[in-house]
């Protein structure tokens, strides 16, 4: 029987070898964090390789995500269907295994990782996935939702601010469940860390609440062991479990060193490192009996199927949290979900009400709420402004996860990567919300949220000039440019109560990506519609106002501005003008439909057109043309009640009619 040494050391030459095939990668952070790896995926994970997606799983998270050939080597070791010429292909076009852990890409890796931090805080959110799911479902006698999040994080994560917001809020909210390995190497790509990151760790994490392990020699087997026994005795603290690790363990002349950290060791130094761990075997060849050592398919299948004994009993006792259950986790609407949401958009169209649509976004909340009982809300300390909260929200708290609201504190950051972890983990809707102006805090949050095509919902109010009075730190100007570019992101800025109902629905329905639903703080004049008009709303861009035969001239707008582009159609109509007006609440989800479609919305033939829209102006030149007007943004804004704000930077009627009329 191989021992457990043997079996780190495959991970090593693995890793070696496939950073060097590629010429590039990271060999320092698996060979050092290679024996920590081998105790917890072979002593303690519960997973099965054969099923990944078995929703009581354990969660592995490789937050140093450069760190990928640990992650990678681990998956094919322990019999996921990763084979070994996927590690021979490692950082080329179309592998399995790209540079970082990618979601989606090979089988068992939980979340893309590579921005440091990030990791972590998706860890966090999955660990509040699983309590609060517990808490939800699981009965006394049968604890169906019931399983640790680990992650490995290095200095560099514990670095980024984000860890600091993530583990934080984590020891507030008794995330008992959630352990966490440091793999102390006092190494990053400059070299030894103690001149710029000199934290006493220990004490960081024991003032946020955790339990803290220090001291344990991470290339000693039994004291890892011992540390993660003692983790999982603790279920009231996440647990953070220090391990003193050499980076590139085993490669004589590198190791210890930022030499190993983040380029291949060199055939020589390969060499010397196979001598060193007496590892005999040539690249990329790893003999059966260490296969069989790391194989996890027959103890996987053992614990998954316990766990199915367990849910089918479950389900006899409790049939209908059991349907609940599966449904959540399989990721489907309820039934009613569909003619209940639709209903009620025909209601406000029906009955007109001119409001912000920061105020018809917890409208719609309160409506949709009740029927969805899979949403996860929050806000990063500003529900009464964002509006967030609805009739039956609840906060989670240590002590009671039952609930359905994350009180997520100044964290925008650490607050949507933790959302990008709750949808990983599953069974959760999840959204969270601060103003647009702070999108910029959690950018890459967001970023990365798309690359994943997680159904994140993120929420941003006081979307303009329009907030008025808190000046331009708080007024976004550029910020919706930055949004829109991204690709695979869905964003939405409606004009009235049931544009905002139809955004919150399209997003509620989207499963392939996330959506931002951008509001404002001012209130919104309701806009006349015929049924067919409200159904042309999902299609992101709409003709709201026309006029018989072909237009001279278009404008469209979006938001609060849309009500400034249909009195401007009035005037310009009273002067003899056909005008169209376009509402376009979503220029992502308009650009994906067909050339027909938009063809019918905005002809070619044309080309007098006015975008009108109180943010900067670079998303409109693709719509309205060299020969077009843009009203909007160019400079930051000042402070002062909006609507002086809206006439100082030229953004009203009187400025759309003339632009119009100078086309």
């Amino acid at each position: 029987m191989s021992s457990p040494q043997q079996l780190a050391n495959a991970i090593r030459a693995l890793s070696m070898d496939a950073v060097q095939q590629a010429n590039s990668g990271h060999p320092g952070a698996p060979m050092g964090m290679a024996d920590i790896a081998q105790v917890l995926w072979c002593d303690f994970l519960s997973h099965n390789p054969a099923d990944p997606a078995w929703t009581n799983r354990d969660r592995f998270i490789l937050s140093n995500g450069h760190g990928s050939m640990l992650l990678y080597s681990l998956l094919h070791l322990s019999g996921y269907d990763l084979p070994i010429e996927e590690l021979k292909n490692f950082r080329q076009l179309h592998s399995k295994t790209p540079g970082h852990p990618e979601y989606g890409y090979a089988p068992g890796v939980e979340t893309t990782t590579g921005p440091l931090g990030q990791g972590i805080t998706n860890a966090v959110g999955m660990a509040i996935a699983e309590k609060t799911l517990a808490a939800q479902f699981n009965r006394p006698e049968y604890s169906i939702v019931d399983h640790y999040t680990y992650a490995f994080l290095g200095d560099g994560c514990l670095m980024e601010g984000i860890s600091h917001e993530a583990c934080s809020l984590a020891g507030t909210l008794g995330l008992g469940k959630l352990i966490a390995f440091w793999d102390d190497n006092g190494i990053s790509i400059d070299g030894e860390v103690e001149g710029w990151f000199s934290d006493d760790t220990v004490k960081r994490f024991e003032s946020y609440g955790w339990q803290v392990i220090s001291g344990v020699d991470g290339h000693d087997p039994a004291q890892v062991a011992s540390a993660i026994r003692t983790a999982q005795a603790e279920s009231q603290k996440p647990t953070l479990i220090c391990c003193k690790t050499i980076i590139g363990f085993g490669a004589p002349n590198k190791e210890g060193t930022e030499s190993c950290h983040g380029a291949p060791l060199g055939a020589d130094e390969i060499a010397a490192a196979r001598a060193k761990l007496g590892w005999e075997h040539d690249a990329f060849v790893v003999p059966d009996d260490i296969y069989a050592g790391w194989d996890g398919k027959v103890s996987g299948a053992k614990a998954q199927q316990a766990w199915e004994d367990l849910f089918a009993a479950y389900a006899e006792a409790y049939p209908a949290l059991a349907v609940e259950y599966n449904r959540r986790m399989n990721n489907v609407l309820p039934d009613n979900w569909s003619k209940a949401s639709q209903q009620y958009i025909e209601e406000l169209q029906a009955n007109p009400a001119n409001v912000a649509t920061r105020k018809a976004s917890q409208n719609a909340l309160n409506a949709f709420g009740p029927l969805l009982p899979e949403l996860l809300g929050g806000s990063a300390d500003l529900a009464g402004s964002n509006l967030t909260l609805w009739s039956g929200s609840k906060g989670l708290t240590a002590d009671d996860a039952s609930g359905n609201y994350v009180y997520y504190g100044v964290r925008e950051f650490g607050m949507s990567a933790m959302m990008n972890g709750i949808a990983l983990h599953g069974g959760f809707k999840a959204y969270g919300a601060t103003f647009l102006m702070f999108m910029e805090y959690a950018r890459n949050a967001v970023r990365m949220a798309a690359l994943m095509k997680q159904p994140v919902i993120f929420v941003y109010t006081h979307d303009s000039i329009g907030l008025g009075e808190d000046g331009p730190t708080h007024q976004p100007v550029e910020q919706l440019v930055a949004l829109r570019s991204t690709p695979n992101l869905d964003n939405w800025r409606p004009c009235d109560q049931v544009e905002s109902a139809v955004a919150w629905q399209a997003a509620i329905e989207r499963t392939d990506g996330p959506t931002t639903l951008i509001f404002t703080r001012q209130g919104c004049a309701q806009q006349e519609r015929t049924a067919e008009q409200v159904k042309a709303i999902r299609r992101g861009g709409y003709v709201l106002k026309d006029c018989s035969g072909t237009p001279e001239v278009i404008l469209i707008a979006t938001g609060s501005e849309v009500e400034l582009a249909v009195a401007a159609a009035e005037q310009l109509t009273e002067q003899g003008k056909a005008v169209r007006v376009v509402s376009m609440p979503s220029t992502d989800v308009f650009d994906a439909q067909s050339a027909q479609y938009k063809e019918s919305v905005l002809p070619a033939a044309v080309s007098q057109r006015v975008a009108v829209e109180a943010l900067a102006k670079d998303s409109w030149y693709k719509y309205v043309g060299l020969n077009g007007a843009i009203i909007g943004m160019e400079s930051f804004g000042e402070s002062a009640p909006a609507g002086e704000l809206f006439k100082h930077f030229g953004i009203t009627v009187d400025a759309v009619v003339a632009a119009a009329n100078n086309l």
